[in-house]
């Protein structure tokens, strides 16, 4: 059976191939797609997720969330992504969100669901957790949380903190804090995707449809990167949903995870203990490894199968 989820997300270009290898894959069943500002502010996250999911000929609810953090002041990120989310990138208009937000639209999917749902979190967590802190009760039917989201190493927006996890740590830390299963893809596995023209060409000789076209356009505006020595720019928020469809292609660690709050710094930091240095009981899977080549055959396929 097809796992139901709900994806969160800031689309953002790396967003844009993760929800359009969800809605290419029958391994899951997306629910309902759940917007906040992160990679860019929410008028346009939101207008991006609608143009994808209209691309892709899919009328999954798509709804608008929050536009700040739960605490602090919102930041983009649009050195990556462009000042438009996709890279420069113009896609034809979608249609209409649903009407609602997104934490109650969460709430009322756990609600009613007839088995539990996995929560796919791909920018900041802010939707996610406002669902579960005014709830909580919904998270028993929570099958698991899968994250894009921190770093055991080194951060990519402070020295400390990768971005979805730094943009706001508060709701990070809410989703840990709930204690359903978790699943973190970091920037430690995220590295290991590299996108590089070699990919990029290959994607494109699978086809012409244009969600095919739009995901190979996107990718090649985005810059490689520097802190990666320039050999390509990682692809990370595809390796949350590519876990759920084939697990096969990663390998995985059971660990404890902490956010750091703090006001210095530090702030927004995982501390990810894969070790049991801290003797903390695991609560977590952490994914370690990728099969990169593997992984890049799959969304180009999967991608193609779309108009």
């Amino acid at each position: 059976m097809a796992i139901p989820i709900i994806l969160d997300c800031d689309p953002g270009t790396d967003d844009a191939v993760a929800l359009l290898l969800a809605l290419a894959s029958p391994e899951v069943s997306v629910l309902a797609v759940t917007v906040a500002g992160g990679n860019v502010g929410l008028d346009l996250t939101l207008a991006n997720a609608l143009a994808l999911t209209a691309l892709a000929g899919s009328r999954v609810p798509v709804f608008a969330g929050a536009d700040r953090p739960l605490l602090g002041v919102f930041t983009s990120e649009p050195r990556v992504h462009g000042t438009d989310g996709m890279g420069g990138v113009v896609l034809p208009k979608g249609g209409a969100a649903a009407p609602g937000v997104a934490a109650d639209a969460i709430r009322g999917i756990l609600r009613d669901a007839a088995q539990p749902v996995t929560l796919v979190g791909i920018g900041p967590a802010t939707n996610l957790a406002l669902a579960l802190m005014t709830e909580p009760a919904v998270a028993a039917n929570v099958a698991q949380i899968v994250l894009m989201s921190g770093a055991w190493g080194e951060g990519n927006i402070t020295p400390a903190a990768e971005f979805n996890a730094w943009s706001d740590p508060e709701a990070l830390a809410v989703l840990v804090a709930c204690r359903r299963p978790l699943v973190f893809a970091t920037l430690d596995l995220t590295a290991q995707a590299l996108v590089t023209p070699n990919r990029i060409a290959a994607w494109r000789a699978l086809g012409n449809g244009r969600c095919l076209r739009a995901a190979c356009d996107i990718q090649a505006n985005v810059p490689p990167s520097i802190r990666l020595g320039l050999a390509g720019s990682p692809l990370h928020d595809p390796c949350a949903v590519a876990w759920l469809i084939r697990p096969a292609l990663f390998t995985s660690r059971p660990g404890a995870v902490q956010i750091d709050l703090g006001p210095g710094p530090g702030r927004g930091r995982t501390l990810i203990d894969r070790w049991g240095v801290t003797k903390t009981p695991p609560h977590a899977t952490i994914l370690e490894t990728l099969d990169a080549d593997g992984f890049f055959d799959l969304l180009g396929h999967r991608v193609a199968l779309l108009p």
